[in-house]
């Protein structure tokens, strides 16, 4: 849009020998934006958290339901490719989800003194997502990439199950902030989340969503832009409510404090 709005100008004034080099910067630049934007909100949060040595404000499982959606992305690509930038961008995201999830449970293993460990072998359902090791989490990570993996390259030749596969990531995606949502809700507060990061989201779910519906995107993806802005507002509900009404956090005696971290 800008580079059709600088360019009847820039040729009627004689800068012609300048179009295509703006024209190349603003395509790098998106591309860049592209690619290492949808990392940036979660940079204050790795830093709080490596900071106060706390994880309890931040749910792992927004990690869990970035990987989920981007590893299908990134299958979705082999059925039906799509721009280079997005691909990378899951890749990028990927990434720093595993970091993401490298810090948090170290963190909280730490603070978990005399408690159990467990692992994902244990194949125990109530303790999902909630192990002592990272390599647990890998070893999870890879045992999905595998399966729908294999699925996947024995149904690329079914557009019905390409197109499905490419919906479910979006929808995943969208899913982003149900996460974090409830789990402010179940410690009624919001304390130990960055709100710069849910502020990041919000802006960036907000342009991402008026691009959908200024360019028709597939209707889908407009839905699903909008789910995510409407998440968003309510955990900034939830700060501004939090804050103003600070609530007692409910107590679990069933299970020690330590393992609420989703």
């Amino acid at each position: 849009m800008l580079r059709d709005f600088l360019l009847p100008i820039m040729e009627a004034d004689g800068w012609e020998w300048l179009v295509a080099p703006i024209q190349q910067l603003i395509s790098w630049g998106a591309s860049a934006a592209m690619v290492f934007g949808g990392v940036v909100p979660y940079i204050p949060q790795y830093r709080d958290i490596k900071r106060t040595q706390n994880a309890e404000g931040f749910s792992t499982y927004v990690c869990l339901v970035l990987l989920v959606a981007n590893i299908l992305r990134i299958l979705f690509w082999f059925g039906r490719h799509f721009e280079s930038p997005l691909l990378l961008q899951s890749i990028i995201m990927i990434i720093t989800m595993l970091l993401m999830l490298k810090l948090c449970t170290e963190v909280r293993v730490t603070n978990e003194l005399n408690i159990k460990r467990r692992s994902f072998s244990d194949f125990d359902l109530i303790y999902f997502w909630h192990w002592s090791k990272f390599t647990d989490y890998v070893q999870c990570v890879l045992a999905f990439t595998g399966v729908t993996g294999y699925v996947t390259y024995l149904s690329l030749d079914s557009t019905i199950f390409v197109e499905t596969l490419g919906f479910l990531a979006v929808f995943t995606e969208a899913m982003l902030g149900i996460p974090q949502l409830y789990r402010n809700y179940q410690n009624r507060s919001t304390e130990g989340m960055s709100v710069k990061m849910v502020l990041m989201w919000t802006s960036g779910d907000t342009f991402k969503t008026v691009y959908f519906l200024l360019n028709q995107a597939p209707f889908q993806f407009s839905i699903c832009g909008l789910l995510q802005v409407f998440v968003d507002m309510a955990i900034l509900m939830q700060v501004y409510f939090f804050s103003c009404y600070p609530q007692k956090p409910i107590s679990h005696p069933t299970h020690p404090a330590s393992t609420k971290a989703l």
